[in-house]
Order: C-alpha cells, then structure tokens, then sequence
C-alpha cells in the first residue's frame, strides 16, 4: 500500500502539469534572482572603501564596456551556430546526405570535448593574432554540437505518415520542409540553442586571453592582484549573464515552439 502511494506520488510530481508548473515558476523567479545578485554584487562592491586600483576596473563604465563586449561575444557566436548548425543538420537530414551525418557529428564532437581554452590557444597559434574573431571562432567550434545534435533529432523526430501525408496533398519536398518537418523541429532546435548559449556564456569568460574583451577581464584582474572585490564582481557578473540568457532561451522555447504542441 505505501509502495503504491509513492509510486502514484512520484508519477503526480513526474506529470507534464507539474513540469509545466515548475518550468513557468523558474521563468518568474530566474529573472528576479539574475537583478538581485546583478544589483546585490554592485551594492557590496561600491559600497566599499575602494583603493585606486580598484576604482579602476570597479567603475561603472568599465564595467558596462566589458559587460557589452561580453553580450556581443555570445551573441555573435550564438548568430555563427545557428547559421551553420541549423542548415547543416537539415542538409544532413535529405535523401543522399545521411551518410555524412556521423562526419559532421564527428567533427563537432571534437570541438565540444576539447577544452576552450585549448581551442582559443590554438586559434591563437595557428593564426598568430590576437582580437575579437579569435576569440569567437573558437567558442563557436565549441558550441556548434548542440544545435547540430538537435537539429538532426528534430526532423529525425517527424513522424513520417505527416511527411507522406502532406506528400499527398501535392506539396513539394520543400512546402513539406518548410511547413511540417521544419515547425515540428523547432522545439529541438530551440533546446540545442539554449544549450549553446549557456556555453558560449561561460567560455566567453576566457576570450579576455586573446584581447577579445568580456567579464574575464575582471576575473583576471582580480585573480593577478589578490583582489577579492574585482573577482567576486566578475565571477558573479558572468554567473548572472549566464542566467540571464538561460531564461531567454527557455521564453524561446515556450513562445517560439509549435502552439500545437503545448
């Protein structure tokens, strides 16, 4: 009799209701929690007595500088992925190219299980300068995975009877892309997406190696002078923007997605 009601319990706490309850709870209270550490480490760290060092990098427009240039980082790696994951898992997907899917799966495993910073060292090496794009590329090879991972399983996903169906409806192969298998995929393509941002967030922290810009500075800063403040400023800075763009990726999700299948 106990077996039986913690089974029912663990189904009813396991139920698509309850899952949706707890994901519409995060998206409230995740945005609240990102403008409370924001405003909570910005409080703590001006507040203090700060020595003219810190005043340096503990500024409001340099903290804003370096904020933005992480936001234009992630985005701009974000923009790379999804120009080259999404039509490539599609192509990978059409009657000829299948074969070649474990190639590019291959490849962009290499780039998700190298650690960045070798990436970002070794772009470095092979080009020989230093910059924006160099700490871009490098985070963009290591966050192609999920959205190509996903894409793939999206239309791998489709049920073939709607493929065959709309087939029979006259559409060509690319109305049936377009205007079913395409739709359906996007809630798989939309989890790959949020992945890849919350990974192109974190790795974004060590462009600064490559005078690429973003929080790392900070970090960096802190960590070479002993300076607490700088460094706990620049780690929850990062930590913050990373929960940030997770909370995007899941409103993506749950606006962006089919209505028909919510």
């Amino acid at each position: 009799m106990t077996a039986a009601i913690g089974a029912e319990a663990a189904a009813s706490l396991s139920s698509p209701t309850t899952e949706r309850r707890a994901e519409h709870l995060r998206l409230l209270v995740q945005p609240v929690l990102v403008l409370l550490l924001t405003l909570g480490v910005l409080v703590w760290a001006f507040r203090r007595d700060l020595t003219a060092t810190q005043r340096a990098s503990l500024n409001a427009s340099n903290i804003a500088t370096v904020t933005w240039q992480h936001v234009v980082i992630t985005a701009t790696v974000v923009l790379i992925v999804v120009t080259v994951a999404v039509p490539l898992g599609t192509l990978l997907t059409r009657p000829g190219y299948g074969r070649l899917a474990p190639v590019f799966i291959g490849i962009a495993n290499v780039g998700a299980a190298a650690p960045a910073i070798g990436l970002i060292v070794l772009c470095y090496l092979a080009t020989r300068t230093t910059g924006f794009w160099i700490g871009v590329a490098p985070i963009a090879f290591y966050s192609l995975l999920p959205v190509l991972r996903n894409t793939i399983l999206g239309y791998q996903q489709v049920d073939p009877a709607l493929i065959d169906a709309g087939r029979g409806q006259g559409m060509s192969a690319g109305t049936v892309l377009r205007r079913i298998e395409f739709p359906l995929a996007v809630p798989y393509i939309l989890a790959g997406l949020r992945t890849s941002l919350v990974l192109a967030v974190g790795t974004a922290t060590l462009s600064f190696l490559v005078s690429a810009g973003g929080l790392g500075i900070l970090i960096d800063t802190g960590y070479k002078l002993r300076d607490n403040v700088t460094l706990v400023v620049g780690a929850v800075l990062a930590v913050a923007l990373a929960l940030l763009v997770d909370w995007l990726g899941a409103l993506a999700e749950q606006f962006l997605g089919p209505r028909g299948l919510k």
